[in-house]
């Protein structure tokens, strides 16, 4: 049986666009195509654990539109559990439109739509469902009222609880997250809720063990082509990165995160789950798009085995 964890966040239709560079303010450029995928860092997150084979709880919310039966239906293709993935009347479903450019490189705008609609009281309502999950994953496309609600339920019922703290919001408060088991910043998050630079490596480092002298048990910084960074208050240890060559960046932190919580989850250790972790975030940016560029368990191993 699948080892199950719980993903309480959001969800994004994504409308991507490719071209030779990001336009300049006020400038019009021609680009290379169009696609619509799927995406939102929740659902993405969902998505990479599931296709890794991980039983899935989503719980997020979908708009009155088109977009809200193809994002349900999206979810039950990647065996993602819907029964907690709520409609709101009236609203949008959350939508990110996405430019990549030739170098692999991307720019976001999101909308956050339903998901700004996702409370406290949701979480409550699949109680039961995440009770028997041994993880549950948290990011920053939801208000951060479900976010504080959702680390506090995790605590109450000794269920582990990660958080990735993106879109970065400086009026986050440690305070509330401190009994995250991991918390996940890039470097640009982490410099907000640190309040120190983050300009060289050893920086970083000091950055990030200021966050668990303030109570976090594990901080791990992803640091993109450089790998990711585990710290907690008995080591740091590097985490290094897999060289590919890259097609399409969108969504490499999630799968990333997506990626850890399967082999953690399964039982692994940290460091060698976020090893596989790595290795399976670098497979995705050589594939375009977002979920649609996430290894199947079976595909993973193969490229492992290779």
């Amino acid at each position: 049986m699948a080892t199950r964890i719980a993903v309480i966040g959001s969800n994004m239709m994504d409308l991507v666009t490719y071209g030779p560079r990001m336009p300049a303010p006020g400038e019009t450029l021609a680009a290379d195509s169009f696609v619509i995928g799927h995406g939102g860092k929740g659902a993405n997150q969902a998505v990479a654990a599931a296709r890794l084979g991980c039983d899935v709880v989503m719980v997020t919310k979908v708009g009155d539109d088109p977009f809200a039966e193809q994002q349900i239906e999206n979810f039950r293709a990647n065996g993602v559990r819907v029964d907690h993935v709520g409609r709101v009347a009236g609203v949008s479903s959350g939508v990110a439109p996405i430019f990549v450019d030739h170098t692999g490189e991307n720019a976001i705008l999101i909308v956050k739509g339903a998901n700004d609609h996702l409370l406290p009281g949701d979480v409550d309502a699949a109680a039961d469902a995440l009770s028997s999950c041994r993880l549950i994953l948290l990011q920053m496309e939801v208000p951060v009222e479900t976010v504080y609600h959702a680390i506090a339920f995790g605590k109450a019922r000794g269920i582990e609880v990660l958080l990735n703290p993106a879109p970065a919001a400086a009026d986050l408060d440690v305070e509330k997250i401190r009994d995250v088991s991991f918390l996940v910043p890039n470097e640009t998050e982490l410099a907000l809720l640190s309040g120190l630079p983050v300009d060289t490596q050893a920086a970083v480092e000091t950055a990030a063990q200021s966050l668990i002298a303030k109570g976090i048990k594990t901080v791990i910084v992803t640091m993109g082509s450089r790998g990711a960074l585990l710290v907690t208050a008995e080591a740091v240890r590097q985490i290094a990165p897999v060289a590919v060559e890259p097609v399409d960046t969108t969504g490499a932190g999630d799968a990333f995160i997506g990626a850890f919580a399967h082999f953690y989850a399964a039982g692994g250790a940290v460091e060698a789950s976020l090893r596989q972790a790595a290795r399976y975030a670098a497979l995705s940016i050589t594939r375009r798009g977002t979920q649609a560029s996430y290894l199947t368990a079976d595909e993973f191993r193969q490229h492992s085995a290779a």
